[in-house]
């Protein structure tokens, strides 16, 4: 079992995609390692490719 953090203390990691910060969610407990995006909009774009209108 995790531990209890505080909301200020999750940790955090850029999005591979758009290469915004995002925060460790609980749904995410098992593969936090395996995260790698944001979100399903930046999953479904291409690796590497820059977003548009996306500013890191």
């Amino acid at each position: 079992m995790i531990k209890m953090r505080r909301k200020a203390n999750l940790p955090n990691k850029p999005c591979a995609a758009c290469g915004r910060p995002f925060t460790w969610r609980k749904k995410w407990t098992r593969d936090w390692k395996a995260v790698r995006y944001c979100s399903d909009h930046c999953c479904s774009a291409k690796a590497g490719e820059k977003m548009p209108g996306v500013t890191r």
